[in-house]
């Protein structure tokens, strides 16, 4: 899933991104207002958190402009504004809850999986395809009930495949996906990878082509296993 940060204040804004990371999130880190609208207009994100204070264009009116556009991506705010007329505010400016500078990182990390359920209620809380089960809430993958031990980008990487279904990625798809703006790799990366997934989905049992190449289109799951 991908969530965009904006915030201006590195010291808040690189750990944070660093345990939502952590946490198999992919995060794109916006300095201001105006680089937040433009982010957001660039790509679909699945949870925004903002900052009140920002340069250019503060949180507040930037989270209205959204609304009024009909963007219902949901959005956490940050502000160091401990009272009641502060968050009746950003609350009624559209933010969808509201955290208080300096805060506890479980508690937010927490509030943001809340939102994150919100969004989701049309989907199945565990991914399956075949013999392979992705349980998004205690981020575990099995296959065949094997527990495979996936690396961050692994783990993100099959989810994607799974929540697209049997529809081919290409692998700008999967950059745009499972990579920040400010470090897009070389798309072979995408294949080291993925060599290394269908190598750990083959020693649990699964088929060399679980994930199947479509030649000159991209990847996607197999749908005839």
């Amino acid at each position: 899933m991908r969530i965009l940060l904006v915030e201006d204040d590195d010291r808040i804004a690189d750990p944070l991104a660093e345990a939502l990371t952590d946490n198999h999130y992919m995060v794109d880190i916006a300095t201001d207002g105006q680089e937040g609208l433009n982010f957001a207009a660039s790509l679909p994100y699945d949870l925004i958190i903002l900052d009140v204070m920002l340069p250019r264009i503060d949180g507040i009116k930037l989270c209205r402009q959204w609304r009024q556009a009909g963007n219902k991506t949901p959005i956490l705010m940050l502000t160091a504004r401990d009272t009641s007329s502060d968050k009746v505010l950003g609350l009624d400016a559209g933010a969808d809850d509201y955290v208080v500078k300096p805060f506890d990182l479980p508690e937010l990390l927490a509030r943001v999986r809340a939102l994150l359920r919100r969004g989701e209620t049309a989907l199945p809380p565990v991914l399956e395809w075949e013999r392979l089960r992705l349980n998004p809430n205690n981020c575990q993958v099995e296959y065949n009930g094997k527990l495979l031990h996936l690396t961050p980008k692994e783990y993100s990487l099959l989810e994607l495949f799974l929540r697209r279904g049997s529809r081919i990625l290409t692998r700008s798809q999967i950059l745009d996906n499972l990579w920040s703006f400010e470090d897009p790799p070389g798309e072979e990366t995408i294949k080291v990878h993925l060599r290394s997934l269908r190598q750990k989905l083959k020693t649990a049992g699964a088929s060399a082509n679980f994930i199947e190449t479509v030649y000159g289109l991209g990847y996607r799951l197999n749908q005839n296993l």
